[in-house]
């Protein structure tokens, strides 16, 4: 094996499908995604070199652009805020109970890996103005809100009703992250702070919340990326509607290149998101800090 590592030629060999794999996959169509978002590119006409017209025409004329950006961010935090708060509670109150965690966290773990357009379609039907929840709350006198079609807010009730779905779906991927750290823990950490007078809250404080630091980061990260560039759900549910007002970047980035066959245009919403993604996970890189606690 010292032989293997000191050669250089084997080591090139051994990278080099997963680096060319690598360079077609991602590099080159970012380079492409990058140079087609400074053109005006359509379906059935060459790239045509137009400089940041797109992204003008992105920041100070697209209303829609405004709305998706400001949806995204909205869900992005609602979600890293939320999604992290349950995911958390959840691992922690399955790690300490004796009996029925395998079930529990089946249970909890089971939207996760249902299909998203399916369950798009389902919680679009129970929020159905006319049948549904508002149906069963007709039968008590309540007239039901519309869920999926309401335009008042700053941040519109559809919206609000998505991020609370996405909430239900996806705590679970975050408990099973929280999980994993949690029980690498050694007892022998907790059975000491209680010998020493600690109470389970400051535990869980001055312990659990350092060490799954790591772990907070990673969940962290695939939180917002993923909420960033969340698509299937919204789009089933409430397909960018009413008059765009649920868009996001990736539906509207969705729906520029595949259904107005704008794809130099398509190609600048990519890059904002890819922007966006990376500001991200640098900045939540920055803020928590991981400390060292070997001897």
């Amino acid at each position: 094996m010292d032989k293997i590592l000191k050669d250089k030629k084997a080591i090139f060999i051994f990278i080099a499908p997963a680096l060319l794999m690598f360079v077609l996959v991602l590099v080159i169509p970012i380079c492409q995604m990058l140079y087609y978002s400074l053109c005006d590119y359509a379906a059935l006409t060459p790239p045509k070199f137009v400089g940041f017209a797109n992204y003008k025409k992105l920041f100070f004329k697209d209303s829609t652009f405004r709305f998706a950006l400001k949806n995204s961010v909205f869900f992005m935090l609602f979600s890293a805020v939320s999604q992290q708060i349950v995911g958390l509670g959840l691992a922690v109150f399955l790690t300490n109970i004796p009996k029925g965690r395998n079930f529990f966290k089946n249970i909890y773990y089971l939207p996760c890996v249902l299909s998203s357009a399916a369950l798009g379609l389902l919680w679009a039907f129970l929020f159905n103005p006319k049948i549904g929840i508002n149906a069963l709350l007709a039968k008590f006198g309540i007239q039901g809100p519309l869920w999926l079609m309401d335009t008042k807010g700053f941040i519109i009730l559809p919206m609000w009703v998505i991020a609370f779905v996405a909430l239900w779906q996806y705590a679970g991927q975050n408990m099973m992250l929280y999980m994993a750290q949690i029980t690498g823990i050694s007892r022998d950490i907790y059975e000491a702070s209680y010998i020493d007078g600690a109470s389970k809250a400051k535990s869980f404080r001055y312990i659990t919340l350092p060490l799954i630091k790591p772990m907070m980061i990673t969940s962290l990260s695939l939180n917002c990326i993923g909420s960033l560039k969340f698509f299937d759900l919204i789009y089933n549910m409430t397909q960018g509607g009413p008059n765009h007002r649920t868009e996001v970047l990736a539906t509207e980035l969705y729906a520029e290149g595949f259904n107005y066959f704008k794809y130099g245009y398509a190609s600048a919403i990519s890059v904002v998101l890819l922007v966006m993604c990376l500001f991200v996970t640098l900045l939540i890189k920055r803020v928590i800090k991981v400390e060292n606690y070997e001897s």
